[in-house]
């Protein structure tokens, strides 16, 4: 299965190596894992930690990019369930498509969580 989104970051500015990004990126999202809520070719705003080893603050129902367990350097967009020892209980909104959310690898820890997703504003409107 993919990963459910392309990455673009809008750009990263560091005050030391590695202290600080620039808190918004812009995803698009290339599967159907997230449908009905996300379908192939919206883009998101998602904000992301300015501190680096901070975490992002995450709450039950928000959707959030993780990076894969198991696949380091993969990417994720999936709704936080519920929070578990360490981390988080990943689930995608279209389990017809397949289990590529916390089914099928368990929580994720808290720092593979890049960032919480706030809105989505492409297209502007569904047909």
């Amino acid at each position: 299965m993919g990963t459910g989104f392309r990455q673009y970051p809008v750009g990263v500015t560091a005050i030391r190596e590695g202290s600080m990004h620039w808190p918004l990126w812009r995803v698009a999202v290339a599967e159907r894992s997230m449908e009905p809520a996300l379908r192939p070719g919206d883009w998101l705003l998602v904000r992301r930690s300015v501190r680096a080893g901070r975490p992002v603050r995450v709450r039950p129902g928000q959707l959030v990019i993780a990076g894969h367990p198991g696949k380091p350097g993969l990417l994720l967009v999936k709704r936080a369930a519920r929070p578990e020892l360490g981390g988080w209980w990943l689930e995608s909104d279209n389990v017809g498509v397949g289990e590529v959310d916390s089914r099928s690898f368990g929580a994720v820890r808290s720092e593979l969580i890049e960032g919480r997703v706030l809105l989505r504003y492409w297209p502007m409107r569904r047909r």
